[in-house]
């Protein structure tokens, strides 16, 4: 089972849609939040986001997905670092809602990491009206 990993500067965004996947997945993916500054403002905090990938993690990688452009810069730090104890990680250059959930479909019915990543870059392209 792959982890996806949910980053938003509002901590009830990321909780929010975190609920959403594992309602439409159940059991079957890890979805995990981390929204928030440290200090419960918006923001990131980059020590919550490790955790939060590591806690994710059982060993076949872990998805990220983020909102703006400050989420990727954080993310993109601790993958630099180097920091997340040999955890596999994909930064998906996704849309946060619709990638999250056409990843964690993905991934519920079998997908590996790479798959929930492509099904949710192609959320991209997922027009609405």
């Amino acid at each position: 089972m792959i982890g996806i990993v949910l980053v938003s500067h509002s901590a009830r965004l990321a909780d929010g849609l975190a609920d959403m996947a594992r309602q439409i997945t159940g059991d079957e993916v890890r979805v995990l939040a981390a929204g928030g500054g440290p200090d419960g403002t918006l923001g990131t905090d980059g020590d919550r986001i490790a955790s939060t990938i590591r806690e994710a993690d059982s060993g076949t990688g872990v998805l990220v997905l983020v909102d703006l452009g400050s989420a990727v810069l954080s993310v993109r730090a601790l993958l630099a670092d180097g920091d997340l104890d040999g955890v596999r990680v994909i930064l998906a250059d996704a849309p946060l809602v619709e990638g999250a959930i056409a990843a964690a479909a993905t991934a519920s019915i079998g997908g590996d990491l790479e798959e929930a990543a492509a099904s949710a870059r192609e959320a991209w392209d997922v027009r609405k009206l």
